[in-house]
């Protein structure tokens, strides 16, 4: 098994750092203390193909699988968090366009997103459907050529300065058969914007409520058939999963370089921080974790490229695991900056506060460990999981 990257990959990989060295690093913290969505740096990163990376060639997109897009958004999140997630997202509701809409639907709005002059947002949770997607109760009802729309979407990703909302809404019955996947435009009218919430971290990226109150969108919209929505919705998860995971990994490296300088130069008792022993232990175990949370998403991603019939657990495991160790090594890594880690002159608090809601968001960990646990309790299972 060969774990070293192909040249193709290095370039990748070379090309995002320096995108993230320049493009948002230098501004996270600004991005971050005054709530800025950086749109200009998001087109940037359309320019270099961060806003397509896996849609579909015919679409306009890279066709990336989803190995070598983790390796670029690895290196995104060392330079902001939340910027980096909020490309996956756009990623996700892209790909879904390239991939189950029409030929003309496709020619009308991909080519500006995949460059990133718009952007998409994704929908899918609803005030009383988190965990349990599959009762979502957000309505499309046909009128003639026309679905028209009601109910709201929580915790939307850019709501409010996107361009076109993936949607998923309830066409038929109860349950997951019952649901269809819609790209309405930002602007239809009838769709109105919550206030911008308040978060604890990723507040680079605006989050508010989405509201739809008979909201008419053509048919030709629809991703894929009638009924469809809710496995492209399972479908965006597994990738989302090992998006998120991606970003706790990158997140993760960037905080321990930073305290691994830190230690190095700060001294106590006449002595370099490093030395101490306790630092070292404490360093070594941040490295194993993030090294192993490393492995478990790269080995995820090349399941779901492969597709693989157990790619989702691995997805599952791999999302549980590297945003579990991601959190841990960045909330350590504060704690050897001692006091100065707290104060936002640094950044390693804010490597904290954005990396906590990656253990809730695409399926909280408790969640991931149902899914796990369901998989382990069929016949063989263990046996093609290892």
């Amino acid at each position: 098994m060969d774990f070293s990257l192909s040249d193709d990959q290095t370039a990748f990989v070379e090309s995002a750092r320096a995108f993230a060295a320049g493009a948002l690093a230098p501004h996270a913290a600004h991005w971050d203390a005054a709530a800025v969505f950086p749109v200009d740096a998001l087109r940037r990163a359309g320019e270099l193909g961060f806003m397509g990376m896996y849609t579909p060639e015919s679409a306009g997109g890279l066709g990336m699988g989803r190995l070598d897009a983790s390796l670029i958004v690895e290196e995104l999140a060392r330079g902001c968090t939340a910027t980096a997630a909020f490309i996956t997202i756009h990623n996700m509701a892209t790909s879904m366009i390239g991939r189950y809409c029409s030929a003309a639907v496709v020619a009308q709005w991909c080519p500006d997103l995949v460059a990133g002059r718009t952007l998409a947002s994704y929908c899918l949770t609803e005030p009383g459907a988190g965990s349990d997607a599959a009762s979502l109760r957000t309505t499309a009802r046909r009128d003639g050529d026309d679905y028209v729309l009601d109910g709201s979407k929580v915790f939307i990703s850019g709501a409010g300065a996107t361009d076109v909302l993936v949607v998923m809404l309830r066409t038929g019955d109860a349950g997951p058969k019952g649901i269809s996947a819609l790209l309405v435009p930002a602007d239809a009218q009838g769709i109105t914007y919550g206030k911008k919430e308040d978060k604890m971290g990723w507040n680079a990226q605006p989050t508010r409520t989405v509201t739809f109150d008979g909201v008419r969108v053509p048919a030709g919209n629809r991703l894929g058939e009638e009924g469809q929505g809710f496995a492209i919705a399972m479908e965006g998860l597994d990738g989302g999963r090992i998006n998120i995971a991606t970003c706790s990994v990158g997140t993760a490296q960037q905080a321990l370089e930073e305290a691994v300088a830190y230690v190095r130069e700060r001294r106590q008792f006449d002595t370099a921080i490093a030395d101490f022993q306790a630092t070292q232990f404490k360093l070594a175990d941040m490295l194993t974790q993030l090294v192993a949370a490393r492995q478990m998403v790269r080995l995820a991603a090349s399941k779901l490229d492969d597709r693989d019939p157990q790619a989702s657990v691995y997805c599952a495991m791999a999302k549980r695991f590297a945003t579990d160790a991601g959190f841990e090594v960045c909330n350590d890594a504060l704690q050897l900056f001692g006091g100065y880690g707290y104060i936002r002159e640094y950044p390693m608090e804010r490597h904290v506060r954005d990396t906590r809601v990656h253990q809730i968001l695409e399926g909280t960990n408790e969640i991931m460990r149902v899914i796990i646990a369901r998989r382990m309790a069929m016949d063989g299972a263990l046996e093609a999981i290892k």
